[in-house]
């Protein structure tokens, strides 16, 4: 949706967003809607490094199927969620623009896109699981993960749910309900694999299968939480929800999914391309792999803050954007990177001089410490530019570009990185160190391109102003 495109203010009555006036004021706002979002995707990361754990004591095979399965998963399933990622930039932009009804109806029509997504993703999944065998996987690890994808698809619709939930609050600033049921999912899912690993409360011990399950029960309890969160957020406002149309119309499906396409095809591609890398980690010894999983682990776990920036981000410039102040749009995306920048450069450090203990978090093995902290050194290069990438996605996409970053995590993950990843791996035998050097290459092109692209747009909306 460009400037032009916005819709005009409605008779309906609601707080308008006030445009910061100066730097303080500005990262005030950031942070206030930042915070709380990043400590939701730490949450939903929590989750998968609470299944690390909580299966570790199985050994090296669970730890890797476990992070083979989440990663095939995720791969397939984001795609789904990153459709939904249009309702960041039209209910953000309809929010700015005071329009409480099209925020209304836009959540609608993402219910009824997430519902008409849900079969073909599940069944894709599903295919994926019985043709693990053509993988290559390590023998000890493909029959755990063939079973645990399986159950994992059975989370899916709760998944899409919470996330059109999600993005629906979000893009209307009510973000604290969306942080207090991932948390809380943390301890769902941690009661449950209690009781599903290991056979507990006179439940049989379904080891990594147990761990799938859970994760699922803690996905119907997300979509829950943002469910009531909803209704009660209609109730104090008065706004309206259930007095709009809730007749859906193609159009509107056809629009949100023409900038949530995009959107997903570059979180497909970026998640999966880390999905590929783990899948090849896969053909190594468990022990590399299990090395790979944890360090992956604790680098995925960084990128939540980015993460949540990079949402807030959308939101913030979409805002602006509906509310007809293209500075302000600006200003909150470079405030959103430079932000960004500086926490990353501190993870970097942290991630060069202590790698060996924050591996030994998560196992004693000496074997797949040694190759953890070599992962972690490589990790240390790319953490600025992994940030500098995703919250550039997420500005770029609160002014509706999401085509950009899609074109630019193809070419920069899978023509050059995942390629070189490979070669040094395989051909040249660094094992999973050529991997992350391969994954360095592929987003330190994303990162210098998305940069270069928020600068023109920045420059074009403060011109034709």
């Amino acid at each position: 949706m460009s400037l032009l495109e916005v819709p005009q203010p409605s008779e309906q009555v609601m707080t308008p967003v006030v445009p910061p006036r100066d730097l303080g004021r500005e990262l005030g706002t950031l942070v206030g809607l930042a915070g709380p979002v990043v400590l939701a995707e730490i949450g939903w990361m929590s989750m998968g490094i609470v299944d690390t754990l909580m299966v570790s004591p199985l050994g090296p095979q669970a730890i890797g199927a476990v992070g083979v399965g989440s990663g095939i998963f995720l791969a397939i399933g984001i795609l789904g969620m990153g459709i939904l990622f249009g309702l960041d930039t039209l209910v953000s932009q309809a929010y700015g623009a005071r329009r409480l009804d099209e925020c209304h109806r836009w959540l609608f029509h993402g219910v009824a896109l997430a519902l008409l997504l849900t079969l073909p993703l599940m069944l894709t999944i599903y295919g994926v699981s019985r043709a693990l065998g053509t993988f290559g996987l390590h023998p000890a690890v493909q029959p755990l993960v063939m079973s645990y994808l399986i159950r994992l698809d059975l989370g899916l619709l709760p998944l899409l749910l919470y996330a059109s939930f999600r993005r629906y609050l979000q893009g209307m600033s009510v973000v604290h309900p969306v942080m207090f049921a991932l948390i809380s999912a943390n301890i769902v899912n941690a009661f449950f694999n209690w009781i599903l690993i290991y056979g507990k409360l006179g439940l049989p011990a379904l080891g990594t299968d147990g761990s799938a399950l859970a994760t699922t029960l803690a996905r119907v309890y997300m979509a829950a939480v943002l469910f009531v969160a909803i209704i009660w957020t209609d109730y104090k406002r008065r706004s309206g929800l259930w007095h709009v149309s809730r007749h859906i119309e193609w159009a509107r499906l056809r629009r949100l999914f023409a900038i949530g396409a995009p959107a997903a095809g570059t979180v497909t591609l970026e998640v999966g391309v880390f999905g590929a890398a783990t899948a090849l980690a896969g053909k190594l010894e468990p022990v590399a792999l299990a090395a790979h999983q944890i360090a992956l682990n604790l680098a995925a776990l960084t990128f939540m803050v980015p993460l949540g920036v990079q949402s807030s981000g959308a939101v913030l410039v979409g805002q602006a954007i509906g509310r007809r102040d293209p500075h302000g749009a600006s200003r909150a995306g470079w405030l959103a990177l430079g932000v960004i920048a500086a926490f990353m450069v501190i993870v970097g450090t942290i991630f060069f001089t202590i790698p060996a203990r924050l591996i030994g978090l998560f196992t004693t093995d000496t074997r797949v410490i040694a190759i953890g902290v070599s992962l972690l050194s490589v990790a240390a290069v790319f953490q600025l530019f992994d940030g500098v990438q995703g919250v550039a996605t997420g500005v770029l996409r609160g002014v509706g570009n999401t085509r950009t970053p899609m074109w630019s995590n193809f070419i920069g993950h899978w023509v050059f990185g995942l390629p070189v990843g490979w070669s040094l791996c395989f051909v040249a035998g660094w094992g999973a160190v050529g991997l992350w050097i391969g994954l360095s290459v592929g987003l330190i092109f994303v990162a210098l391109t998305l940069l270069g692209v928020w600068m023109q747009t920045t420059r074009r909306l403060t011109h034709a102003e």
